[in-house]
């Protein structure tokens, strides 16, 4: 159970509130247009994104874990390389489709925060391919358990992963729709699926 700013102690409880608060945010994060002021690519982006996503939920919201994480057999950078792990990919080019994948694939290895790290790094990643390539991915065309292997397997062998991905594109960049069934499918990759974005948004007005 990860320690919040809602002091909840059920772990059902917070996974409810957390999807519903953050899902909101990744649509103001669009809708503001706070997103397109970000520069593709850097860390300092992603660590806004996984910010103003968490910010109302975690105290370690946009901060650097200082904690070593695993996902069944695959162990995330330790803690101790953090920081060089995350000045190298920053470093990397993304100037093709090819560069922004490696790219996004190595930040997930570096799996810089404590929880979040998927729905902040797509994000991240439409990021790039909005501003180098004028595409976002359609993530809705993306098979959720095709996505989770691909993404498994990629720090040994990426070219599933670009398969996948590049069959996906679209350059609907600024379609509303794309945007908002694309934050529902990355949270259902993560196993969210109580709430539509679209939903959200009619209960807050």
């Amino acid at each position: 159970m990860l320690e919040n700013k809602l002091n909840l102690t059920s772990s059902a409880e917070l996974a409810q509130i957390e999807e519903k608060l953050s899902k909101k945010k990744a649509v103001q994060l669009f809708e503001s247009g706070y997103l397109y002021t970000l520069e593709a690519g850097t860390v300092d982006s992603l660590f806004a994104i996984h910010r103003y996503l968490f910010d109302e939920i975690y105290d370690f919201a946009g901060k650097i874990r200082t904690v070593n994480l695993a996902k069944g057999n695959f162990r995330f950078a330790p803690v101790m390389y953090l920081e060089a792990a995350l000045e190298s990919v920053g470093k990397m080019p993304q100037s093709t489709f090819d560069e922004i994948i490696e790219k996004y694939v190595e930040m997930n290895v570096v799996h810089p925060f404590r929880e979040g790290n998927g729905r902040s790094m797509r994000i991240w990643l439409d990021l790039m391919l909005y501003q180098e390539l004028h595409q976002v991915i359609d993530w809705s065309q993306i098979d959720k358990d095709n996505y989770l292997l691909a993404m498994e397997r990629s720090p040994v062998k990426d070219l599933e992963i670009k398969y996948l991905l590049k069959n996906a594109l679209t350059d609907r960049v600024n379609d509303r729709e794309i945007y908002m069934k694309g934050i529902d499918y990355s949270y259902y990759y993560e196993g969210y699926t109580m709430y539509k974005a679209e939903e959200i948004l009619l209960d807050t007005e």
